[in-house]
C-alpha cells in the first residue's frame, strides 16, 4: 500500500494516467495535422481560404473545450451512432488544439524577415517551394517555446473529459476518493502525476529552443 491506497486503487489510477497520456498525444498530433493546414490559409492572404481559416479559428476559439466534448459526444449519437467517451475526446481536444496551434504558427511564420520570402523568389521558388524549404523551418524554431507551451496546457486540459465519463486521471482520482474520502492525498497524487507528466515537455521545450538558438549561431557563423 502507498499513501494508504490499495494496489488496486493505484492501478485504476494509473489506467485513468494512461488514457490521459492517450488523450495528450491523440489531441496533440490531432491538432497539429488540422492547425498547419489552417495557419497556411491564414497566411495566404487570399479571400475564401483567409476566411475559412479565420472563422474556424474564431468558431472553435469561442466554444468552451467542455462543451465541445458534450457536442462531439452527443451530437454523433443523434445520427445513431455508439461513441466511445475516448473517442469523442479526442476529436473534441484535436478540433480545439487545431484553432490555438494555427494561430500560434501562422504567428511564427509571419515572424519570418520578409528578406527570407524575397530571397525565395530571388531563386525563383514557388510558393510552395518557399513555403516548405526556406519559412517553415525557420517558423519551427520560432514557435517551438509557444507550441509545448500551449501542448503543456493540452495535457491539463485533458481533464474536461471527465465531463463526458472518460475514465482519465482525473475521473479515476475521483473514483478512488469516493471510496477512500482521503480527497487530500488522492488529488495531491493526481497533481503530482500531472506535473510529472508535464515537467518532461516543458524541459523539452528549454532544450529545442537552444538547439535552435546555437544552430542559428552557427549558420550566421559559417557566413561571415
Amino acid at each position: 500500500m502507498i499513501f494508504n491506497l490499495t494496489d488496486a486503487q493505484l492501478a485504476y489510477m494509473l489506467k485513468g494516467t494512461l488514457a490521459t497520456v492517450e488523450l495528450s498525444v491523440a489531441g496533440a498530433v490531432g491538432g497539429a495535422i488540422i492547425g498547419l493546414p489552417v495557419a497556411l490559409l491564414l497566411v495566404s492572404g487570399r479571400g475564401i481560404a483567409l476566411r475559412l481559416g479565420r472563422a474556424y479559428v474564431i468558431v472553435m476559439q469561442g466554444i468552451p473545450l467542455p462543451v465541445a466534448m458534450f457536442v462531439v459526444y452527443f451530437g454523433i449519437g443523434l445520427f445513431g451512432f455508439d461513441v466511445l467517451p475516448v473517442i469523442a475526446a479526442s476529436v473534441a481536444l484535436a478540433v480545439n488544439a487545431g484553432a490555438y496551434l494555427a494561430e500560434i504558427w501562422k504567428g511564427a511564420i509571419l515572424a519570418v524577415p520578409a528578406t527570407q520570402w524575397e530571397a525565395g523568389e530571388s531563386l525563383a521558388l514557388s510558393y510552395l517551394q518557399r513555403m516548405v524549404h526556406v519559412i517553415l523551418p525557420q517558423a519551427l524554431r520560432i514557435s517551438v517555446p509557444p507550441t509545448v507551451g500551449f501542448v503543456v496546457a493540452l495535457i491539463k486540459n485533458t481533464s474536461y473529459a471527465v465531463v463526458i465519463g472518460m475514465s482519465e486521471l482525473t475521473y479515476t482520482s475521483r473514483m478512488v476518493n469516493n471510496t477512500t474520502f482521503e480527497p487530500f492525498v488522492i488529488f495531491t497524487l493526481a497533481a503530482g502525476v500531472y506535473f510529472i507528466l508535464c515537467y518532461p515537455v516543458a524541459r523539452m521545450s528549454v532544450r529545442l529552443e537552444r538547439m535552435g538558438r546555437f544552430g542559428a549561431r552557427l549558420g550566421k557563423d559559417s557566413t561571415q
